[in-house]
């Protein structure tokens, strides 16, 4: 006993490494690929840069050399590399702004919809799990395909469908870019619809589980009503297995931000990702994607690493 315990600080700290290795290595191939698809992308951004269709030639050709387009694209592709390797992100070809800049000021609202999304997407999970688990045959199955139905739904055309019905025929939010609670209400149900549904398939599983498990029937036995025992005893099990989806589904919901932000004319780094494609503008569309494949790693990272600590055997099995 003594030797594992010795050994287990070792262990947990070398996992940590290569799961940060393993982060670096997914964070230099998205941004290979990004650079890869927007060197084959048709057009010049040189023109971009201008910000002008017909410039004179002589300004182009100097733009084109002061920029480095003009080299070759091993030659380029190096010093995209170097200068990602020591954080310098370059500056926005159209904002004519550092690139850090630009995510820094739209990064709040990304967050505030994200965050609003993973909290309306497990609440509804946990209120319709709890009220369909064990349940009559018939309202598993009609739940079920509701939540598959929420799951296969792009999320472009749900934005389209509530923005038809609740803003524009009832005028009860507002259509493009609204603030406040109103304003973030439309644009979190269609990013949260997707994840609630897989939240709550999951929920309803492990309930179920949970619900004919000893401890379940000796709180019956004491006394504890139906729904004591799914709150307290039951949905505290049957999150579990939600805490290993929360870093995928908080990095689905950043990356999902683009499509939503785009539908609902709503300002975010999804937006302007969505424009920075658009005008070939690299360094913007790198320095989004970097930081999208690096929040998707360390959450993933930090979820794992949660769930270890929660339970012991993961540390101990843990090559």
């Amino acid at each position: 006993m003594k030797r594992r315990e010795g050994r287990a600080p070792d262990g947990l700290t070398g996992w940590i490494l290569r799961r940060l290795l393993l982060s670096l290595i997914v964070v230099f191939g998205a941004a290979t690929v990004t650079f890869a698809t927007l060197q084959l992308t048709p057009g010049d951004p040189t023109y971009a840069v201008l910000n002008n269709p017909s410039p004179p030639p002589e300004l182009v050709a100097h733009v084109r050399h002061d920029l480095g387009f003009d080299r070759p694209v091993a030659d380029q592709y190096a010093r995209f590399l170097g200068r990602l390797a020591t954080g310098d992100l370059g500056r926005s070809y159209q904002l004519d702004q550092p690139v850090w800049r630009v995510i820094t000021t739209q990064l709040g609202s990304t967050v505030e919809l994200a965050v609003a999304g993973f909290v309306l997407a497990l609440g509804t999970a946990i209120v319709l799990a709890t009220a369909t688990a064990g349940r009559r045959p018939l309202v598993g199955r009609v739940s079920a395909a509701l939540e598959l139905l929420s799951v296969s739904t792009p999320s472009f055309w749900t934005g389209i469908v509530l923005l038809t019905f609740l803003s524009f025929r009832l005028h009860l939010f507002p259509a493009t870019d609204g603030t406040g609670p109103r304003g973030l209400a439309l644009p979190a149900v269609t990013l949260a619809l997707g994840i609630a549904g897989a939240y709550t398939q999951v929920l309803r599983e492990g309930l179920e589980r949970a619900l004919d498990e000893p401890f379940t029937l000796s709180s019956r036995a004491r006394g504890s009503g139906e729904t004591a025992v799914r709150l307290r005893h039951a949905l505290r099990h049957a999150l579990t297995p939600i805490v290993t989806m929360s870093g995928w589904t908080m990095g689905t919901l950043l990356t999902g931000a683009v499509i939503v932000e785009s539908v609902f004319s709503r300002q975010g780094l999804g937006r302007t990702l969505a424009t920075a494609i658009s005008g070939h503008d690299l360094p913007l569309v790198t320095g989004i994607v970097v930081l999208a494949a690096a929040a998707f790693t360390v959450l993933n990272i930090a979820v794992d690493l949660l769930y270890r600590i929660l339970d012991p055997r993961l540390r101990e099995a843990a090559p």
